[in-house]
């Protein structure tokens, strides 16, 4: 059957949905962007997520909250939908999780301390979730932030858009990074091609993902840009099932990616990040003295008391 109500309208087809699935049920929405869409978040409900984030008042979530009930039968999405791996979000950080079948993540760049991020970067991260992605959060630095990110959405196949937005992150260069990753990606050392942001190494994931991480998505860049209306109608844009022009892109929703969600995580302990080495030459080196180490411990285990 089919639902419309004014700016929104959507498809249904009959599968069964539990209490705690409902609202992750990733319905074919069509939200105006016009003087009906103030309406529709004003009146619709608050949701949150698994982590009692809260997620916002997009017109996914409130079209869901009237039809997508305990139990309620809707109509299965005819584009290809899968679940996230079990381990998504594999990574904690300052992100908002949203709708796990939605073709869109934002990423807003920090240039501030944690702690003192300017309401100009907290609304842009807020729209991106009310507006309907899956994750929309911050990022900080070109090494471990780019690696949790990307161990992020690798979890997600749906995720087929990254908006990136906000100013630069001084010193760190990291939408700079971010970009010259999607379009060189890594040398052998997994040193960044094509940035000189300082320290923009990703040592810590293993190639499947950064390729995965690479083919997987388009970016959207709409960096140096802190209009919140434009973060809103990016998103809005890739998850419409025809194509439509947003500025020089034509975004629609893909579907998911045709492989199943890796699981990734970071390898090192963040609480040690000077014990990493810069290169090859001085991972071989750590490498040798922690060898000689278990060689003398294992020694002195043998050794007559």
């Amino acid at each position: 059957m089919d639902y419309t109500e004014d700016a929104c309208h959507f498809e249904l087809t009959e599968i069964e949905v539990s209490e705690q699935q409902w609202w992750r049920i990733g319905l074919e929405t069509y939200a105006a962007v016009d003087k009906n869409y103030a309406r529709i978040i004003e009146d619709s409900p608050m949701f949150y997520s698994d982590h009692s984030t809260q997620i916002g008042t997009h017109p996914i979530v409130w079209v869901s909250a009237m039809v997508a009930q305990p139990g309620f039968i809707v109509q299965e999405n005819t584009m290809l939908k899968v679940p996230p791996n079990p381990d998504y979000p594999a990574e904690e950080g300052r992100y908002i999780r949203g709708n796990d079948y939605s073709p869109v993540a934002v990423a807003i760049i920090l240039n501030r301390d944690e702690d003192k991020i300017p309401p100009d970067i907290e609304r842009l991260i807020r729209t991106g979730a009310e507006t309907g992605a899956a994750l929309s959060g911050s990022i900080q630095t070109p090494n471990i932030g780019l690696e949790k990110m990307i161990c992020n959405i690798v979890g997600n196949p749906n995720i087929r858009y990254l908006v990136l937005g906000g100013p630069e992150s001084e010193g760190h260069h990291t939408g700079e990074a971010l970009k010259a990753l999607l379009m060189n990606g890594v040398d052998e050392k997994k040193k960044i091609i094509g940035t000189d942001a300082l320290h923009a190494v990703l040592h810590n994931i293993s190639n499947t993902i950064i390729d995965r991480f690479r083919q997987q998505l388009t970016l959207i860049d709409l960096q140096f840009e802190g209009d919140y209306k434009e973060i809103r109608q990016a998103v809005w844009s890739g998850y419409q099932e025809e194509p439509v022009q947003f500025r020089d892109y034509q975004l629609y929703d893909p579907g998911a990616f045709a492989e199943e969600g890796l699981s990734g995580k970071i390898t090192w302990r963040i609480t040690q990040p000077w014990s990493e080495p810069e290169d090859a030459s001085e991972r071989q080196a750590l490498e040798k003295a922690q060898a000689m180490i278990k060689r003398l411990r294992k020694s002195q285990r043998k050794a007559p008391r």
